[in-house]
């Protein structure tokens, strides 16, 4: 079975207290915890500024659209790296109170991937730098021996194996030629497919453990994600259309993981029974024409987006519906 095939968190978590939410997901989450994030908490915090603390050789610092590389050291890294060191120390510790050191347990962290990174940062110029294909491939390259670094020095606080999950929300408008310029005359020219490609497989060859990528926009380049090299995408069904069914099959037809995330975000009006999501899932999978055996091996439960706007009693709730919809899709898939 897929390491992904299980229950996890997408990323974000509300509240700005890292062991409160590492108690969480390290309690909730047995089959794949995560290393959340807590916007909250500011520059530096978002899914874009933990880049900051990953990056290899390059800065990052704020503008007033976000943030801009730069050429040094800035506050904005050393705060960035600053928070990171405390969810570490946060995952670490409830980690060994769970008395989890040494076991087979997988965690999860994210990064923003390298498409979404270099599409949302700004180049000096104020362009972003997925306009200049120099800046776009050493973002890639910077990014993804971060991130290796990372998961060696969590798996070694841990003691466990790390995956990863890239956050490619803006993959589907930069492959499509959507991103907006500095000005509405500026156009902001469709990344290529090979290029894409390439991206994303030198972070999966550079990480060198199992990678997911999160997709929650609509209109999934699944030709980019056929050719590279990733394990499992982490989706919101609820994005998807009717063009999208034969990429998701056929991305599940070559023997990869899918995450569904059928969990609600914020809290409905009435809280969801685990039967009805794990239908949900079911009933995807059942269209696509998958025997139910699928939901077992290659199908793993989470929200269906961060939970940074959920409150914190929702997120608790969120990925315990996650985990035991996850349970009940792998004990007896045939009866749901």
């Amino acid at each position: 079975m897929s390491v992904f095939a299980v229950a996890t968190g997408v990323g974000s978590w509300p509240g700005t207290s890292a062991r409160e939410a590492a108690q969480v997901v390290v309690g909730e989450l047995a089959g794949l915890p995560h290393l959340v994030e807590l916007p909250e908490r500011g520059i530096g915090a978002d899914v874009i500024g933990r880049a900051a603390a990953l990056l290899i050789d390059i800065g990052m610092d704020t503008v007033p659209r976000g943030y801009r590389v730069a050429s040094r050291r800035t506050r904005v890294v050393r705060r960035a790296v600053s928070l990171l060191d405390e969810d570490l120390d946060a995952l670490e510790e409830a980690w060994e109170r769970a008395g989890l050191r040494g076991t087979s347990r997988s965690v999860k962290v994210q990064a923003p991937g390298p498409i979404t990174l270099a599409a949302e940062v700004e180049l000096a110029n104020g362009h972003r730098a997925v306009t200049d294909t120099g800046a776009l491939r050493d973002l890639a390259v910077s990014l993804a021996e971060g991130v290796a670094g990372h998961c060696a020095e969590l798996a070694r606080r841990l003691g466990c194996p790390v995956v990863v999950q890239f956050d490619e929300p803006s993959l589907p408008a930069a492959s499509a030629g959507r991103l907006s310029g500095v000005t509405d005359l500026d156009s902001v020219p469709p990344v290529e497919e090979a290029v894409a490609v390439d991206l994303l497989d030198i972070c999966s060859r550079t990480v060198g453990v199992p990678v997911a990528v999160h997709i929650c926009a609509p209109g999934i380049p699944w030709k980019i994600l056929q050719r590279s090299a990733i394990n499992a995408i982490s989706i919101d069904p609820a994005t998807l259309a009717e063009a999208d069914l034969d990429g998701l099959g056929e991305f599940l037809d070559a023997g990869r993981t899918v995450q569904l995330g059928v969990v609600p975000v914020v809290m409905p009006e009435r809280r969801p029974a685990v039967e009805e999501i794990a239908r949900a899932a079911a009933g995807l999978t059942d269209r696509l024409g998958f025997a139910r055996s699928v939901l077992r091996d290659r199908i793993g439960v989470t929200p269906g987006c961060g939970l940074a706007g959920a409150s914190g009693q929702w997120a608790r709730t969120a990925v315990e519906l996650a985990r035991r919809t996850a349970e009940a899709l792998s004990d007896d898939p045939e009866n749901i």
